[in-house]
């Protein structure tokens, strides 16, 4: 006897963690603003700066992370996608991680790090079993930057232990390079392809460009910042190759033809994504180099103009074309992508001190919340309900 069919939001990960995600956006956010001017107190007895940055990371990232490459192992490998009561599992590990955070004064610090490290070493446990039983040989990279991604919340872990902002510093930095890579190289498969295969169906003739060398340049410039922040090699050496690695990943972008995509919002905000992670290692090699002394600039145009935008762009594209829907923005949805850009300018604006830093911060936080409340009001129907072909199927 056949068992039964999963319920449609536990169908495919895409579906309860891209919920997860922008439901703990809001979450973390606000959290976070009532800490700075509401008078709210972080429940930890370490760096409120810290808890931020380790749950925007490891917290909100991950769950974003989760959600697409359990998705795109199955177009990978052709495995059955990872559904029902085991999927249920790990979100619900994940849950628990953030319950713990969101309380940790009450735990024991050592409870706190176990379950919460424990989500991604499942998620890079699973992703490896697969890959390596489907001889996906190409892809088990990523499973390395998951294992150097969990290295790096231990690192965390151990800093909120131990009291040691060497540690935490540590663990945030390779958190912030490892997300960077892993979007370089996501982000370097899918906006090309689909850039591609949307200027041959618009009738355009303009080749993708894609040279193999510029493509090693880029990734690997960001690959060796990881070592040289862990070595805390002089910023005399990192700042010159993270503006390297900006302005050879912006090369890249221009050769995907992005301007040429103006028409498709599902498409030139992957493009603004990728040049906003352009953008921040330019910014960060200028900071290294003391040519650029706004505070938190490079990090928060990576976390909210790199991260953010991609996040929502692949987040709404994804949900779209895995449900089995046109690909064409909801009525409204497009007000993301505009929030999440002004939630950015205005943070920057904040960190440059080009306006008043109370409101600026305000604001900024504002449109982020709106940003991924316009998220779950034109997706979460799509998210929970079947295919619209399902009964065909």
């Amino acid at each position: 006897m056949p068992s039964p069919l999963p319920a449609a939001w536990l169908s495919y990960a895409f579906r309860p963690f891209f919920l997860a995600s922008a439901l703990y956006a809001i979450v973390a956010i606000l959290a976070w603003v009532a800490y700075l001017f509401g008078g709210w107190s972080i429940p930890l007895g370490w760096s409120p700066l810290h808890w931020h940055s380790h749950e925007m990371l490891y917290g909100w990232v991950a769950a974003a992370i989760a959600g697409f490459l359990l998705t795109a192992m199955t177009n990978w490998t052709g495995a059955r996608p990872l559904a029902g009561g085991k999927l249920l599992a790990l979100l619900l590990l994940w849950v628990a991680g953030r319950l713990m955070f969101l309380t940790a004064s009450v735990w024991p610090v050592w409870l706190v790090a176990l379950v919460d490290l424990s989500f991604l070493a499942t998620l890079a446990a699973y992703v490896a079993v697969v890959l390596v039983n489907h001889k996906n040989y190409r892809n088990l990279m990523l499973v390395g930057v998951l294992t150097v991604l969990l290295a790096g919340n231990g690192l965390m872990h151990l800093g909120f232990i131990t009291g040691s902002s060497h540690w935490l510093n540590s663990g945030e930095q390779l958190g912030l390079s490892l997300v960077t890579l892993l979007m370089a190289i996501i982000a370097g498969r899918i906006v090309p392809a689909f850039t591609g295969n949307w200027l041959r169906l618009n009738g355009s003739n303009s080749l993708i460009r894609r040279p193999v060398w510029l493509d090693r340049a880029a990734l690997l410039s960001i690959a060796l910042l990881i070592p040289l922040d862990l070595l805390s090699v002089s910023s005399s050496v990192t700042g010159p190759l993270a503006v390297f690695a900006g302005l050879t990943n912006g090369l890249r972008l221009a050769l995907w033809q992005g301007v040429r995509t103006w028409r498709e919002p599902l498409l030139w905000v992957l493009h603004l994504a990728y040049a906003w992670l352009a953008l921040s290692l330019v910014f960060r090699g200028l900071s290294d180099l003391s040519l650029l002394s706004a505070t938190h600039f490079w990090q928060h145009s990576l976390g909210l103009g790199a991260m953010a935008t991609l996040i929502l762009g692949v987040m709404t594209r994804v949900a779209l074309g895995h449900t089995g829907r046109p690909l064409k923005l909801p009525r409204h949805a497009i007000w993301s992508y505009w929030l999440i850009t002004l939630a950015t300018l205005l943070r920057l604006a904040a960190s440059a001190q080009w306006l008043d830093y109370r409101w600026a911060v305000n604001f900024s936080a504002l449109a982020w919340i709106l940003a991924f409340g316009v998220f779950l009001a034109c997706y979460t129907t799509i998210l929970i309900t079947p295919r619209p072909d399902a009964s065909r199927l």
